[in-house]
C-alpha cells in the first residue's frame, strides 16, 4: 500500500544525502521518515479488528507490546536531532521486526512492517560506520527469515512473499552487507529458494520475482568473492566428497527433506511440499576453523555450500516425486533451466575467484561439468543453450582447469549434437552451432584446443573436427543457402580471422623446421622442460603432433596387418628395433582408431610376449578409488573381450592383478578381485541376454559369491551395489569401433577425472602465431571451398563482403606462413568467379561485368591478393593470368596495363594502330547497347568502347549502362593490374620464375597457322606482359632470359607469314635488348646473338618488316654502341645491316647506322673491323639507292685503313696476324667493288684502294703483307679487269679503258712505293715478273677490236718511271758473271720490256748492249 509514494521518497532521500546535507538537515528528516512509517504501521494495526477492539473496551486497559514499542520510538525519535549516526539502529528496527516476527499478526500489517524495514535498508542510513551495525544486520535477517503471518487470501500471501524478497535482497545489496555470516547467507538463499518453491502453485508475478530474485542474490554473493581473501581450512583443501561410485553426494549441504516452514500460512500439513533448504548441523566444518568461517563475515565457505546446492538442483528429480499435477515436460525443462541460469550467474560474476579455491574448482571440473554433459544432450533447446552459455563463461574463466572437460564437451556434446551421432532436433543442431560459433569467435579458442588437445596423445583432435564441422555445414549439398550455412560460415571468418590478426605487419614468417625422429625415445614420456617459455612448449607440441600421426598411420597400418603396423612404426622410431612390451602396450592404450578385435586377440594370445604385453597394459590404466564395475567397464572398452575362454581368463587375471594393486581395502587378494570380476561378466550375460528367461536374482548373486574373500564373504552392501550397477548399466564387452564421439558414461567420466590429475599442463595461446602454420595447414583445403561455395550461392551484398574479408585473410595467413600451394589453390578458386554470369545474355560485356557485383569484387580481390602477396604465388598465376585474359577478351582492361616500368616513351612500331584510351566518362554517353569492335593490337589495348565505322546511327545507352561502366571503370582503377607487372622486379625469384612460365603457357604453342584472331589476340597479349616483366628484372635477367628467348624463338621460326605476333615477338626481342645492354655487360654477347633469330625469319616476315627492323637495330646501335665489344655481338648487328643493303626501304636507314658506326673510326674496333668494312663492301656492291651511297661506303673503307695503322702503332693486337687479316680485308673488299659495273663505283673504287694503299705508312705492315697484296689482291683484280674488258659486253661495263688506265696506274704507283722494301724479298722477282707481265697484256689487250691508245701511251712511260728507279736504287744492275754475280733478274727484266718497248733499255742502260725483240 503506498509502495509507489514510499519508493519515490525513497529515491529523494538518497538524492539528498549524496548531496552532502550535513547531520542537522538529514537527522529531522529521517525521523520524519521513520515516524511515518510508525503512523502508517499503527493506523493499520487500528484497522484491524482485533487490534481495534482493545481500545473500545476501555480506557484503563494497556497497549499491547508491539503498540507500546511503536509508540516508544515515535516519541524517542525526534530527540536524536543530528546523532542518527550514534544511535543503533536495533533500537528503531526492533519494533517492526516483532511485528514481523509475531504469530500473531495477519498479513496486511506484516506487509506494511517489511516495507518499512525495505525503506530502512534502502535509505543508506546503515553502512559500516554505523553503531552496532553487526547485530541490526544479523536481526533483520533472523526475524525475515522466520516471518510469521496468519494467511487469509491468496493475494495478500503472495504480497507478504514478494516483500520478504525484496528485504532480503536489499539486506545483500546494503552497504553492511559484508557484516552477514556464511550461515546468514545460507539462510537468506534457502528462505529465498523455498519461496521460488512455493510459487509454483501461485500468481505468475511471484514467481517471476521469486527467480529473480534468487538470480539477483547469486549475482551479489558471488560479486563479493572477487573482494574475499581465500582462507581454506584443512577440509577445504580435500576434494569433493564422493561415493563409491565417484559421483558427488548432492546431500552433503543440502539436505532434501520435509521441514515445518517458517513461513506459516494456512496451508495444511499435507500440502506442504518438500524444499531444498540448509541443514544447519551440517554446513561447514566443524573444526574451529570452521565455526569461525561460519559466523564471520561471508565469503567462500558459503559460495562453496551455495554452488553445490546449484549443482544439486541439477539433480533435484531424482529425489522428489513429481505430483499428477506437474507436467512431466515442463518439469524437465523448467527446474533445469533455473539451476543452471542460476549457476551460469555465478560463473559470469564469480568466475575468476572459482581458481581460488580448491573446492570450489573442484565442483566445478567434476559434479557441474558432468551434469553439463547431461544436459548439454536435453531435447530442451534453451537447456542446451543454457549449457553452452555456461561452458563459454566457464572456459572465459577457467580454460586452464578444464582442459580434459572441454574436450569431452566438445566430443561428447557439440559434436555428437552436429555429426548426427545423436538423434538431434534442428533446434538442437542450432543451437549446437551457434554455440560453436560463439567460442570459434574467443580469438585464441581453436589455437588452444590444437595446442593442448590435437597435439596429445591422448586427447582426440578436437581442432581439427570442429574444423570439418565447420567446413561441411557451411556447404549448401542440393539445396538453398540457409540460415544454417551461414552460421558455419561465421565460424569459419572467425577462426580464420582469429589466425590473421595474429600476425603482426604481414610480415613473413620464418619457415618452421621439420618434425623427424632420429631415434626411439618412448614416445609416452615426452615432457616439456619450460611450459611458460614458447621456444620450449611449442618444440614440444609440435613433436608430440608429429608423433600422434605417425601412430595414427601406424594404427592404420596395424589394421590391416599388425605385423607390418609394428614394423612401420619401429621404422618411424616410435618403437624400439627390438620390440618391448612396454612400448607395444602404450601403444594399443594411446592410439586412437585401432581394431579393438585386433587388440584384444593380441592381448588375449597365449604368447609369453603377448602376456608380458596383457599386463603392461593393464599398468596403464589407474584405478584408485573406482568401484569394480566401473573399472572394469574401463578396461574391456579398450578392446573387444575375446571369446575363447583361456583368452578371457587371462584378460581378467591381468585385469584382477592391477586392480588389487591400486584398490586393496575391500578384497583381501587378487584372487577375490578375478572370482568377482568373473561373477561380474557372468550377471551381465544373464541380466542382459534375450535368451536367458530366468534372471539371476540380487540373492543368488549374493550367495553365488560366498566365501570368496580369503575365505570370508564380502560386504552385503558392496555386492548390492555391483548387483544393481550391471543391472542398470550393462557391461559392454564389445566395445565401440572407429573414431565417432562416444557417449559420456559415468565410468567413462570418472576415467576422465583420473587423467585429468596427470595431464600435461594447460598452454594459453596469446597473440603470438606459434603453432597457426600447421593448423592452417590442416584447415585451409576445406575452408577455401567452403567459403567459395558460400560466395558462389550467396545473392546478399553483406555476404559477398564477408566472404572476400576471408578470402583476404586466408591469403595473408598463407603467405605470412609460406604456404604457396594454399595460395595457389585460392586464387585457382577465386578466378572462377571474376567472369561476368551474364555475359552471354547482355551485348555489351562491359555493361555485364559492371552490373555483376560478385565478378567485381572477385576481380579487386585476386588482384588485391596478388598486388600485397605476390612474392608467394607460384602456380596460381596461370590463374590470374587466365582472369587478366578474360578482362582482356572483354574489353575493359586499361591500354598501357603490360608497359614496362621504365621511361617508355616509345611508340609502337606499327603506326597504322591507334591507342585507345582508358574509359571515361565522357566516351561513356557514346557507348551503344550493341557489342563494340575490339581491338587486337600488339600493347595490350584497351578494347574500343565505340564503332567508329558504323554507317548506322548509334542508340544512346541508358543511365542504368552508363552506371555500370562506371563501376567496371572504378573496379579496373582500383585492381591496378598493371602494377603487377610493372613492381614484378620486386617479386621474389621463385614467384618471378612462376610468373614467366605462366605468361608462356598462358599465349599457348606458337603455330604456323593461328587458328583464330582471338588466339593470336591472346597469344600477343602475353608475348607483351612477358616483355614487360623482363624490362622490369634486368637486374634478374639471368634468370628469366631463357625462358623469354625459347618463347620468342619459337614464334621467330615457326611462323611463315606476317602478323602481329611474330611483330611483337621481333621487335620485343629488339627493345629487350637496347633496354638491358646498358646495364649487364655479362649478357651482351648473349643478347645480341639473339638477334640472329631475325636472319632466321621467313622471307616474307622479314620483307615485310625490314625497314622497322633496321630502325630499331640503328636505335640499339646509336645508343649502345660503346657497350658492343664482342666479335659476336658486332656479327649480329652487322649481319643485319648487311641484309637491308639489299632492301629498298630498309636500305637507308641500314647505312646511316653502317655510317655512325664507321665514320670517323669512333666505333671501330678490332672486333668490328672486318664485320664492318664486309658490310660497308655490301651497301657499295648494291645498287639499291643513288650511286654516291657506294661511293660514301668506299670512302668509309678507305678511310678505316688509319684505324689498322693506329691499332698497329699501338699494338692493339698481340700478334700481327690480326692486322693482316684486317688488311687484307679491306682491300679484298676495294677489289671487289673495282670489278663492279657501274663505272662511278668501279672507278672510286680504284682510286679507294690506290688511296688506302699508298697513303698508309709502310712501316705499319710487314714486306711479306705487302707480298700477299700483290698476290691476293692487285694482280687478281688486273687480271679480273682484264677479263672483263675483254668478255664482257660494253654495254654492261661501261668504259672499260679508264679502269683499265686506273688499274694499271694503281699497280705502278704502288711498286714504285713498295720497290724498296719489297726488292729485299726472296719473291721480288716473282712480283717484279707479275707487274711487266700485266704490262704486257695491258699493251696488248683490245677494247672494241683495237688497243687503247691510252694505255698504249702510259705503260711506257709508267715502265720507264719503274726502271729508272730500279737504276737509281741499284735494284737493277748487271752483274759481272766472273766474280759469282747473278744476272737472272736483268736477263728476265729485258726480255719482258722489249716485247712491251724495245728501245727502253738504250735509253736507261745506254752503254750497255741490249737484247733484241
Amino acid at each position: 500500500m503506498g509502495c509507489a509514494r514510499l519508493q519515490s521518497d525513497i529515491k529523494t532521500i538518497k538524492e539528498e544525502v549524496q548531496e552532502g546535507c550535513d547531520d542537522t538537515e538529514t537527522g529531522p528528516v529521517l525521523s520524519c521518515m521513520i515516524n511515518s512509517e510508525v503512523g502508517t504501521l499503527l493506523a493499520v494495526m487500528r484497522r484491524n479488528v482485533r487490534w481495534g477492539s482493545r481500545y473500545l473496551a476501555g480506557d484503563n486497559q494497556l497497549d499491547h507490546y508491539l503498540i507500546h514499542s511503536l509508540k516508544i520510538l515515535r516519541k524517542q525519535m525526534f530527540s536524536w536531532g543530528k546523532y542518527w549516526q550514534t544511535i543503533d539502529p536495533v533500537i528503531y528496527l526492533q519494533p517492526f521486526l516483532d511485528v514481523i516476527r509475531s504469530n500473531e499478526i495477519g498479513a496486511p500489517i506484516t506487509g506494511v512492517a517489511l516495507s518499512s524495514v525495505n525503506k530502512i535498508l534502502n535509505l543508506g542510513i546503515l553502512d559500516l560506520n554505523t553503531l552496532n551495525i553487526d547485530n541490526a544486520m544479523h536481526l533483520i535477517v533472523d526475524s525475515v527469515t522466520l516471518c510469521r503471518f496468519e494467511v487469509t487470501d491468496a493475494a495478500s500471501e503472495e504480497v507478504i512473499l514478494m516483500r520478504i524478497l525484496q528485504v532480503l535482497l536489499g539486506c545483500l545489496k546494503c552497504k553492511a552487507s559484508s557484516v552477514l555470516t556464511n550461515q546468514h547467507i545460507c539462510t537468506v538463499v534457502n528462505t529465498c529458494f523455498r519461496v521460488v518453491h512455493q510459487a509454483e502453485n501461485k500468481g505468475e508475478l511471484l514467481q517471476r520475482i521469486s527467480r529473480h530474485t534468487m538470480h539477483e542474490l547469486v549475482r551479489c554473493i558471488f560479486s563479493h568473492l572477487q573482494n574475499v581473501e581465500v582462507q581454506l581450512s584443512p577440509n577445504d583443501a580435500k576434494p569433493s566428497v564422493k561415493s563409491v561410485d565417484g559421483v558427488l553426494d548432492k546431500d552433503h549441504a543440502f539436505r532434501i527433506k520435509p521441514e515445518e516452514t517458517s513461513i506459516i500460512g494456512n496451508f495444511a500439513q499435507d500440502d506442504m511440499v518438500s524444499s531444498v533448504c540448509i541443514d544447519k548441523n551440517t554446513v561447514g566444518p566443524t573444526d574451529m576453523n570452521g565455526i569461525h568461517s561460519i559466523t564471520g563475515p561471508y565469503g567462500f565457505p558459503c559460495a562453496v555450500e551455495i554452488f553445490q546446492f546449484l549443482c544439486s538442483l541439477l539433480n533435484v528429480s531424482e529425489h522428489i516425486e513429481m505430483g499428477s499435477t506437474i507436467n512431466p515436460m515442463a518439469f524437465e525443462e523448467d527446474i533445469p533451466l533455473f539451476a543452471l541460469g542460476l549457476i551460469n550467474s555465478a560463473i559470469e560474476l564469480g568466475g575468476p575467484s572459482i581458481q581460488r579455491h580448491p573446492k570450489l574448482l573442484s565442483l566445478v571440473q567434476d559434479e557441474l561439468f558432468q551434469n553439463l554433459m547431461q544436459f548439454g544432450l536435453s531435447m530442451s533447446p534453451l537447456v542446451i543453450s543454457m549449457v553452452c552459455s555456461i561452458v563459454l563463461n566457464l572456459y572465459h574463466h577457467l580454460h586452464a582447469e578444464l582442459k580434459l572437460q572441454l574436450e569431452a564437451f566438445f566430443s561428447c556434446v557439440i559434436l555428437r549434437l552436429t555429426r548426427n551421432r545423436h538423434p538431434a532436433s534442428y533446434q538442437q543442431y542450432e543451437v549446437a552451432m551457434e554455440a560453436l560459433v560463439d567460442f570459434c569467435r574467443q580469438k585464441n579458442f581453436m589455437a588452444e584446443m590444437y595446442a593442448n588437445l590435437d597435439c596429445d596423445i591422448t586427447c582426440s583432435n578436437v581442432f581439427e573436427s570442429l574444423a570439418n564441422l565447420l567446413s561441411k555445414s557451411a556447404f549448401p549439398i542440393n539445396c538453398p543457402l540457409s540460415p544454417m550455412h551461414l552460421l558455419a560460415f561465421d565460424g569459419l571468418l572467425a577462426v580464420i580471422q582469429g589466425m590473421a590478426d595474429r600476425i603482426v605487419d604481414n610480415s613473413p614468417l620464418s619457415e618452421q623446421s621439420s618434425v623427424e625422429l632420429e631415434e626411439y625415445t618412448p614416445f609416452w614420456t615426452l615432457k616439456c622442460e619450460n611450459y611458460s617459455d614458447p621456444d620450449h612448449w611449442v618444440r614440444y607440441v609440435r613433436r608430440r603432433k608429429y608423433i600422434k600421426r605417425r601412430l595414427m598411420i601406424g594404427a592404420d597400418h596395424f589394421n590391416r596387418d599388425p605385423k607390418k603396423g609394428l614394423e612401420f612404426l619401429q621404422g618411424t622410431h616410435l618403437l624400439p628395433e627390438k620390440l618391448d612390451p612396454q612400448s607395444v602396450a602404450c601403444f594399443f592404450r594411446y592410439t586412437s582408431g585401432l581394431d579393438k578385435n585386433l587388440v584384444g586377440d593380441f592381448l588375449g594370445n597365449h604368447d609369453e610376449f603377448c602376456v608380458q604385453v596383457l599386463h603392461e597394459f593393464a599398468r596403464t590404466f589407474d584405478f584408485q578409488n573406482m568401484r569394480l564395475d566401473t573399472a572394469l567397464r574401463l578396461f574391456l572398452e579398450t578392446f573387444r573381450l575375446p571369446g575363447e575362454s583361456q583368452k578371457i581368463h587371462r584378460v581378467l587375471e591381468a585385469f584382477s592383478e592391477r586392480y588389487y594393486e591400486q584398490s586393496p581395502h575391500i578384497l583381501a587378494n587378487k584372487d577375490a578381485a578375478l572370482v568377482l570380476s568373473y561373477s561380474l561378466i557372468m550377471l551381465n550375460t544373464d541380466q542382459h541376454n534375450v535368451q536367458v528367461k530366468k534372471k539371476m536374482s540380487e540373492e543368488d548373486f549374493v550367495r553365488n559369491n560366498r566365501s570368496i574373500n580369503g575365505g570370508n564373504d564380502l560386504p552385503r552392501e558392496y555386492l548390492s551395489e555391483l548387483y544393481h550397477a550391471i543391472y542398470k548399466n550393462e557391461l559392454r564387452t564389445i566395445p565401440e569401433q572407429g573414431l565417432s564421439f562416444p557417449e559420456m558414461t559415468p565410468s567413462r567420466w570418472i576415467d576422465l577425472m583420473q587423467k585429468s590429475k596427470n595431464s600435461s599442463p594447460y598452454i594459453s595461446y596469446n597473440s603470438h602465431p606459434f603453432l597457426d602454420r600447421d593448423m592452417f595447414a590442416i584447415m585451409s583445403g576445406p575452408t577455401i571451398a567452403a567459403i567459395s561455395v558460400i560466395f558462389d550461392n550467396s545473392e546478399q551484398e553483406e555476404v559477398f563482403h564477408a566472404c572476400v574479408d576471408g578470402f583476404l585473410s586466408l591469403a595473408k595467413i598463407s603467405a605470412c606462413h609460406h604456404l604457396e600451394d594454399v595460395l595457389d589453390d585460392l586464387l585457382a578458386s577465386l578466378c572462377k568467379f571474376t567472369t561476368p554470369t551474364n555475359t552471354s545474355s547482355v551485348e555489351e560485356p562491359v555493361t555485364a561485368f559492371g552490373d555483376d557485383l560478385k565478378a567485381r569484387l572477385a576481380t579487386e580481390t585476386i588482384f588485391n591478393i596478388a598486388t600485397r602477396y605476390g612474392d608467394f604465388i607460384r602456380t596460381g598465376w596461370r590463374n590470374l593470368l587466365d582472369c587478366i585474359l578474360m578482362l582482356h577478351k572483354l574489353g575493359i582492361l586499361p591500354a598501357r596495363v603490360a608497359s614496362d616500368a621504365a621511361d617508355y616513351t616509345e611508340t609502337s612500331v606499327d603506326t597504322t594502330i591507334q591507342e585507345k584510351p582508358i574509359l571515361n566518362s565522357q566516351s561513356l554517353s557514346q557507348i551503344s547497347t550493341e557489342a563494340p569492335y575490339r581491338s587486337s593490337g600488339l600493347m595490350g589495348r584497351f578494347s574500343q568502347l565505340l564503332s567508329l565505322d558504323t554507317e548506322e546511327p548509334r542508340s544512346q545507352p541508358t543511365e542504368q549502362q552508363l552506371a555500370a561502366h562506371q563501376r567496371t571503370v572504378q573496379t579496373i582503377q582500383k585492381c591496378s593490374i598493371d602494377s603487377i607487372f610493372t613492381e614484378s622486379k620486386f617479386l621474389h625469384t621463385d614467384s618471378l620464375l612462376h610468373l614467366a612460365r605462366a605468361l608462356i603457357l598462358a599465349a599457348g604453342r606458337p603455330q604456323k597457322n593461328i587458328s583464330s584472331h582471338d588466339d593470336e589476340d591472346t597469344a600477343v597479349f602475353c608475348l607483351e606482359l612477358l616483355i614487360a616483366v623482363t624490362l622490369n628484372n634486368r637486374d634478374r635477367i639471368v634468370l628469366l632470359w631463357q625462358f623469354v628467348y625459347d618463347h620468342i624463338a619459337s614464334i621467330v621460326q615457326s611462323t611463315v607469314m606476317p602478323c602481329p605476333l611474330v611483330e611483337k615477338a621481333v621487335f620485343g626481342l629488339l627493345k629487350i635488348c637496347q633496354r638491358l645492354l646498358p646495364y649487364r655487360e655479362e649478357l651482351v654477347d648473349d643478347l645480341l646473338k639473339s638477334l640472329q633469330l631475325i636472319l632466321k625469319l621467313d622471307a616474307r616476315v622479314a620483307d615485310a618488316y625490314c625497314e622497322n627492323i633496321t630502325q630499331e637495330v640503328t636505335r640499339l646501335v646509336k645508343t649502345n654502341g660503346t657497350h658492343i665489344k664482342s666479335q659476336i655481338g658486332w656479327k649480329t648487328i652487322t649481319d643485319l645491316l648487311s641484309i637491308t643493303a639489299r632492301h629498298p626501304e630498309a636500305s637507308e636507314v641500314g647505312f646511316e647506322a653502317l655510317v655512325f658506326i664507321m665514320s670517323e673510326g669512333t666505333h671501330l674496333s678490332p672486333a668490328n673491323y672486318i664485320l664492318c668494312v664486309d658490310a660497308a663492301r655490301q651497301f657499295a656492291e648494291s645498287r639499291v639507292g643513288l650511286t654516291d651511297r657506294s661511293v660514301q661506303a668506299l670512302d668509309m673503307m678507305a678511310e678505316s685503313v688509319a684505324c689498322i695503322v693506329r691499332w698497329s702503332l699501338n699494338k692493339v693486337e698481340k700478334s700481327q696476324n690480326g692486322i693482316a687479316e684486317m688488311w687484307l680485308k679491306v682491300i679484298q673488299g676495294l677489289k671487289r667493288v673495282c670489278l663492279d659495273q657501274r663505272e662511278d663505283v668501279r672507278n672510286h673504287a680504284l682510286l679507294s684502294l690506290q688511296r688506302c694503299t699508298l697513303t698508309v705508312d709502310k712501316n705499319c705492315l710487314s714486306p711479306s703483307l705487302w707480298v700477299q697484296s700483290f698476290d691476293l689482291v692487285i694482280f687478281l683484280l688486273l687480271n679480273d679487269l682484264l677479263e672483263i674488258a675483254q668478255a664482257q659486253s660494253p654495254k654492261e661495263y661501261k668504259n672499260m679503258e679508264a679502269s683499265l688506265v686506273l688499274a694499271i696506274k694503281l699497280l705502278s704507283k704502288l711498286f714504285l712505293h713498295l720497290l724498296k722494301d719489297v726488292s729485299s724479298q726472296s719473291s721480288f722477282p716473282k712480283i717484279w715478273l707479275g707487274v711487266l707481265n700485266l704490262m704486257e697484256k695491258y699493251t696488248k689487250v683490245k677494247l672494241r677490236g683495237k688497243r687503247s691508245e691510252k694505255l698504249q701511251e702510259l705503260i711506257p712511260e709508267l715502265l720507264k718511271n719503274i726502271l729508272l728507279m730500279m737504276k737509281s736504287n741499284e735494284i737493277l744492275v748487271k752483274r759481272n758473271p766472273i766474280v759469282g754475280g747473278d744476272n737472272s733478274l736483268w736477263d728476265l727484266t729485258w726480255l719482258h720490256v722489249i716485247k712491251i718497248t724495245p728501245s727502253l733499255q738504250s735509253e736507261i742502260f745506254p752503254g750497255e748492249p741490249h737484247l733484241q725483240a
